[in-house]
């Protein structure tokens, strides 16, 4: 058993680790289409360009909250061979800030790219020719704003015009939108902004074909922990369920239950740990538990009233 004194140490070792999936390929396919290559084939922090050399284009990454795509892109971009390393960065990266608009957008951007403070009271379009012309001279391609459906709250028409103006001209960059399935909606409502993005959705992670991989990953949780690895059959259905069937939610669970298990001195983790921690986020009755609950298939994890959600029996038909 691991000190108590080195809980913190293990589960910030655990929020570190990368775990593989198919969705690391996917993004990496959906950016490096645009991207140049050279004569002998490889990659290039050059954009594409599109529309007889006059424009580029971007990608939008969708999923729900918790579902990880956040870390997802952050690391691609980490840990790409053209857009990252030899103490260069070809890309910038920025949250959507409060309040949300088409001038602090652009004031945000211009303080990651390292411009100096920006005057309260200039023009919210002339922050945005001076971003285009920094991100030409720093070498910028990528430029991703993550929770980008937020950024659509106030002055859309603006922020459309705004993207298309990114992909256009000699300092045109690839914008990657990271958000929920609103941003598509939005970005959709814009015919020449859609066409201008590919689209990657995240799928929920399903026993089916990914439970066997996250067993697999909680038992090495459980190695770097010092516990011995879970073994009730039922426990990767119900901590898909738990997590809404999102890929970071389930992370953080599995490393929320093994915090709980080292910090009461067990041997090795069990489904009651993933209780509690589930139990302690949630603020459910044990009857609502889905760790706990015989019934936990039926229970809606975003209920806000019932417990349990029973399906309705179909009305048979007349003379059936």
């Amino acid at each position: 058993m691991p000190d108590p004194n080195d809980t913190m140490q293990i589960l910030d070792k655990l929020r570190k680790l990368r775990i593989a999936t198919p969705r690391d390929e996917a993004f990496k396919a959906h950016l490096d289409r645009l991207l140049c290559r050279d004569e002998a084939g490889n990659l290039t922090h050059e954009p594409q360009r599109f529309s007889a050399g006059r424009e580029t284009r971007g990608v939008m990454v969708i999923d729900d909250p918790g579902g990880g795509k956040t870390t997802l892109i952050a690391r691609a971009l980490e840990r790409h061979p053209v857009l990252a390393g030899c103490g260069e960065r070809h890309y910038l990266e920025a949250s959507v800030p409060s309040p949300a608009t088409f001038k602090s957008m652009g004031a945000t951007l211009l303080q990651r790219s390292g411009y100096p403070v920006v005057a309260a009271n200039r023009e919210a379009w002339s922050m945005w020719e001076t971003l285009r012309g920094r991100l030409k001279d720093q070498g910028i391609t990528v430029l991703w704003i993550d929770e980008a459906h937020d950024l659509f709250c106030a002055d859309r028409n603006l922020i459309l015009r705004a993207l298309k103006a990114l992909m256009q001209g000699d300092e045109a960059v690839i914008p990657i939108l990271s958000g929920t399935e609103r941003l598509r909606e939005i970005v959709r409502s814009d015919p020449q902004v859609q066409r201008r993005f590919s689209t990657l959705v995240l799928p929920p992670v399903a026993e089916a074909a990914d439970g066997a991989d996250f067993r697999e990953v909680i038992g090495e949780y459980c190695r770097i922990a010092g516990l011995a690895a879970p073994n009730e059959a039922d426990l990767i259905p119900r901590l898909f369920r738990a997590a809404r069937h999102r890929f970071g939610r389930c992370v953080e669970t599995v490393i929320g239950a093994i915090e709980f298990a080292l910090e009461s001195k067990a041997d090795h983790l069990d489904i009651g740990h993933f209780a509690e921690f589930w139990g302690l986020q949630e603020g459910c009755p044990l009857g609502g538990n889905i760790f706990l609950a015989p019934d936990w298939s039926r229970i809606d994890p975003d209920a806000e009233d019932d417990t349990l959600v029973i399906p309705r029996r179909r009305r048979r038909r007349a003379g059936s």
